[in-house]
């Protein structure tokens, strides 16, 4: 499973994208008449990770700015290396007028060599205007905004079967400690309690992510994001302990560590919501709903429902979010026509665009709920927006690739030797401390 947990799960084809299905491609370009629009005979080239039906409903937006402006349009899909990719076609003077970039890592990378061009007026504008202060901080670097975050996560979601949590007589807990608990009642009912989706080491990180910002609070998880605190820190092990809870019950979690280790995200969806049910819950983003709904025809809302994460140890319940924010970038060969896309993308206007269609969730205040297809979505995208300056990125994206994004070392691989034996939190929190140095230092 690559890095591209934050979005790529939704949506009409979500099996297919879950199992890893990126391959490149480009839409091809679609223009709307009108001679006398603003952008009548102009192309823009936007580049993003999406596939599937991301890119379709993506297009979708992009044909809504066609028919405003007359621009044509040109998405090419990356996969998932968009660093990789968009480096070359730079050096190649072939460079898309807008990227859709999916962690605040690489925006910071992108915008530290040079490659980006600052928000317009009109757009930085837009977004005081209609976003929360903490989306400006991600799309900003050195006091400058870059970036526009059009497309959220919500990855504070606890997903459940109505079904399981009635047998078992229990209701959607409002604590960690109850939510244990209710997984123990959930337990004795017959089913094991959690789904935990061990093999990709991403889904172990969202777990320590959302413990350690309502147990240590946002300060504290900045600094960590940062590394201006130590993964050595108090506060790191406390947090271990309380996930380390659940990892070692054998009653909470389905088949044990062993069969966790050797489960991955969708086989997670698939034991709460799959033909077979061998769990109640699983923890994962608002993309949980997209496999549960296309892969096991789960009615969302009646047969899939969520709660939110729930507080830890008396803190804030947790708001932890992904997103891909659009950056236009300085060497293209139309930036100032990129330019107008994004500030399109900035109105709820576009966002609703996508909303109607599904799978996805926008950070923009503005954005009528009554846009989401159904309540479930609106009740994620009401809490994510309600949220405000709480949210949080998440952590592993802002962390160099090498210590929060890379398959087999890092946090990722850290976290899952936890998950085998989660006995000695202090002793995790030095690897982890290890690994996250030589990877800032890097």
């Amino acid at each position: 499973m690559t890095r591209r947990r934050t979005t790529l799960l939704t949506g009409s084809t979500a099996l297919a994208l879950a199992l890893g299905a990126t391959a490149c491609g480009g839409g091809g370009p679609v223009s709307a008449g009108g001679g006398d629009k603003e952008l009548s005979g102009q192309t823009v080239t936007v580049a993003g990770v999406w596939s599937g039906s991301e890119q379709k409903n993506f297009q979708k937006v992009l044909d809504a700015f066609s028919a405003k402006t007359g621009a044509t349009t040109q998405f090419v899909s990356t996969g998932d290396n968009v660093s990789t990719v968009v480096g070359s076609k730079i050096e190649g003077g072939n460079a898309p007028d807008v990227v859709m970039v999916p962690q605040v890592g690489v925006l910071q990378q992108f915008a530290r060599k040079g490659w980006l061009k600052p928000l317009s007026g009109t757009a930085r504008q837009t977004i005081d205007a209609d976003y929360a202060p903490v989306w400006r901080t991600y799309g900003s670097v050195g006091g400058t905004l870059y970036g526009l975050y059009f497309k959220a996560a919500h990855k504070s979601t606890v997903w459940y079967s109505p079904q399981a949590l009635a047998q078992a007589g229990v209701t959607p807990p409002k604590t960690y400690d109850e939510m244990l608990k209710a997984g123990h009642t959930v337990s004795d009912s017959g089913l094991a309690a959690f789904a935990v989706a061990g093999q990709d080491g991403w889904t172990l990180t969202d777990w320590f992510e959302n413990i350690y910002l309502s147990q240590a609070g946002p300060a504290k998880y900045d600094a960590l994001a940062a590394h201006r605190l130590k993964w050595t820190d108090a506060s790191v092990v406390r947090a271990l302990g309380t996930l380390g809870k659940l990892f070692k019950d054998r009653q909470l979690i389905a088949g044990g560590q062993k069969e966790a280790l050797n489960t991955d995200f969708p086989g997670s969806v698939e034991k709460v919501f799959g033909p077979k049910p061998e769990a109640g819950m699983v923890y994962e983003g608002d993309f949980v709903a997209g496999v549960a709904h296309d892969q096991f025809g789960r009615s969302i809302g009646k047969d899939a429902d969520f709660f939110p994460f729930p507080a830890v140890d008396g803190g804030s319940a947790p708001v932890v979010s992904g997103g891909d924010a659009a950056v236009v970038l300085k060497d293209a060969k139309n930036s100032k026509a990129g330019m107008k896309l994004l500030e399109y993308l900035a109105t709820p206007e576009a966002a609703a665009v996508w909303a109607k269609a599904g799978g996805f969730l926008s950070p923009n205040r503005k954005l009528d709920l009554s846009a989401y297809a159904d309540d479930v979505t609106r009740a994620t995208a009401k809490s994510l927006v309600s949220a405000g300056d709480t949210v949080r990125f998440d952590m592993s994206d802002q962390a160099p690739a090498a210590f929060g994004g890379t398959k087999g070392v890092g946090e990722w691989k850290l976290l899952q030797d936890f998950l085998r034996d989660p006995s000695d939190p202090k002793a995790t929190a030095a690897r982890l401390e290890s690994a996250a140095a030589k990877a800032y230092q890097g």
